[in-house]
């Protein structure tokens, strides 16, 4: 019995570290030319701004180096992720999106690491630097209907305390948030469909943000480039997932 625990942890470890190996080396061409470009316009748009703003334009491009990790299922994607989390929450702070700044720190940043390490413990047995699909079953998807609406009752209830700015759109957000979150750390394809509403309702958020500043345009735009990835991230997964039927 302990030499089979020995073994399989042996196994594990082995799953894992081959799933750390440097991710730029599984990218394509296609995607090498996604993620260049991508960078380009986030790096353009920010230094187009009078109020050039560091943190914004590094969480920016974090943001976009994960998803194109994400979309090849590399376990790196959720590392970065954690960091994305941390600066997009003081950048929701300083213009008082609550809902964002909870949302990213309290859910999507623990869920990031949980994710990271059911991505280590569950790798494609097709190729070891990417994670392996999950097709969700019933048990699943009302697990989820049901997590959702109480997350998203007891979230609704905290912004209107706290007085948050456009609160419809930031429940909204915590919606897509928490739904996206949790399809990644069940491993489902559908988990970039989340983001891509996600970014959708952080785009109108933001939107409305640079209407009294002019200086969040950017951020804008980071999520408009956030969702042509989320989309290119589902393609990726789905195309995966039918060439292992």
């Amino acid at each position: 019995m302990l030499m089979a625990i020995i073994l399989l942890l042996q196994r594990e470890m082995k799953a894992a570290y081959s799933m750390l190996n440097n991710p730029l080396k599984t990218l394509t061409k296609k995607e090498w030319l996604l993620w260049l470009v991508s960078l380009t316009v986030v790096i353009l748009s920010n230094l187009a701004t009078n109020d050039l703003d560091l943190l914004t334009l590094i969480s920016a491009l974090l943001g976009v180096t994960a998803l194109i990790f994400a979309a090849k299922g590399n376990v790196w994607a959720q590392f970065l992720m954690i960091i994305f989390c941390i600066l997009y929450g003081i950048i929701s702070f300083r213009f008082h999106y609550w809902g964002e700044m909870i949302t990213y720190l309290g859910m999507t940043l623990p869920m990031a690491a949980w994710s990271a390490i059911t991505w280590l413990r569950n790798p494609s047995e097709e190729n070891e630097n990417e994670v392996a699909i999950r097709t969700l079953n019933k048990k699943h998807i009302i697990g989820l209907t049901i997590s959702t609406v109480i997350v998203t009752g007891i979230f609704y209830y905290i912004l209107a305390w706290l007085d948050t700015p456009n609160i419809m759109f930031s429940t909204l957000s915590i919606v897509t948030s928490f739904i996206a979150a949790s399809l990644t750390m069940l491993r489902s394809s559908y988990y970039a469909v989340g983001y891509a509403a996600n970014d959708i309702v952080l785009i109108v958020l933001w939107v409305l943000a640079s209407l009294e500043n002019p200086a969040y345009i950017p951020v804008v735009v980071n999520f408009a480039i956030f969702l042509l990835n989320d989309m290119y991230g589902f393609m990726s997964w789905k195309k995966r997932e039918l060439e292992r039927v």
